[in-house]
């Protein structure tokens, strides 16, 4: 008698990640789609850069949030190390370009997989802890690869890498590679935005939501946990991994210090907390809100350098007034909104 093979887990099988809600409003993937497309198209109707540098910037921000949002909102696991996928991409894209003088686009898809392939690595371990021990031990993930970068000789150590800006006449010149790199952020953060709301309206994501709400209810009911939760991880790793190749090719340079910031992920945490965890639309806003404020203070004399202060005393009012972010207390404040806000 011939044996049954052994179908494969749940969170290994593409069916996962077909809709598993029916009936959903088209603006719960239009509304964020539309912020999204709104913020890139804007320097372009006004024809300044300065306006271009400043929505790259937030744009930026967008997939930090929208990405952290899928390991921190759908799993309810608070990573301070998400910069860690920012830079290591970054490094890993850069090393390409300016030594191994490979194309922008095998950089960024290198970035990628090599933040895919960390998250993969460390969640196996670190997604095993729960609470604070995950979170302080992300911290450590991100001490740690960066101390390895500051002592890797072909990253050029601690001083980090420069590039030729020869290397730019291939796009067409300084003035056409910024604006290359800047249409290439605006597709990242368009595909930021579809990720997250295939993920949550997916059977993946349900058994993402479950994870958060009861861990071990969700095992009860038949959730791979530890795969599911890794899944999720890498996800949530691979845009930022490209990011941070565009952002260090678009830069010149690289250095261990800008590529693993800690603040970086701290102010994703807050991005994601003012817009609503959990949701599609939320971390997009929350990223325009902070980023809006986060200009403020940096051009206020007397505030510029108390930013991160004020960092850490909005995301403690958020925790203890408005948990649910701007997106929940739209849900709450007005319930005919749940139908078009995800």
């Amino acid at each position: 008698m011939s044996q049954r093979k052994p179908s494969l887990p749940p969170a290994f099988r593409l069916a996962d990640f077909r809709p598993a809600l029916p009936g959903r409003h088209w603006a719960n993937w239009a509304l964020p789609l539309l912020v999204v497309l709104g913020l890139g198209i804007f320097p372009l109707l006004t024809g300044k850069d300065v306006h271009r540098e400043t929505m790259f910037t937030l744009l930026r921000a967008v997939v930090m949030a929208v990405s952290l949002n899928i390991i921190l909102g759908y799993t309810g696991y608070v990573s301070f190390g998400h910069v860690v996928f920012f830079g290591l991409g970054g490094y890993v894209g850069f090393y390409l370009v300016a030594v191994q003088g490979r194309t922008l686009w095998e950089a960024l898809l290198a970035g990628g997989l090599a933040a895919g392939l960390l998250a993969w690595l460390i969640g196996i371990g670190i997604l095993r802890l729960r609470g604070a021990y995950f979170a302080l031990v992300t911290i450590g993930v991100n001490e740690a690869v960066k101390a390895f970068i500051q002592n890797f000789d072909p990253f050029g150590g601690p001083l980090g890498l420069t590039m030729n800006f020869s290397v730019y006449q291939a796009y067409g010149g300084p003035r056409a590679m910024l604006q290359m790199t800047y249409y290439i952020l605006v597709a990242l953060a368009v595909a930021a935005v579809l990720l997250a709301y295939a993920v949550r309206t997916s059977k993946f994501g349900l058994g993402l939501l479950s994870i958060r709400e009861d861990e071990d209810a969700a095992e009860v009911m038949g959730v791979v946990t530890p795969l599911a939760k890794t899944w999720a991880f890498v996800l949530s790793a691979i845009l930022p991994g490209m990011v941070g190749a565009l952002f260090f090719f678009r830069n010149g340079s690289v250095e261990p210090h800008e590529a693993f910031p800690l603040h970086l992920s701290i102010e994703a945490i807050v991005m994601v907390m003012l817009g609503g965890q959990g949701t599609v639309l939320g971390p997009v806003l929350g990223a325009a809100g902070y980023q809006a404020m986060r200009a403020f203070l940096l051009t206020n004399r007397y505030l510029k350098d108390i930013q991160l202060t004020v960092s850490g005393a909005l995301l403690l009012l958020i925790v203890l007034f408005i948990p649910a972010g701007l997106i929940g207390w739209l849900r709450r404040r007005f319930p005919a909104s749940r139908r078009v806000l995800l």
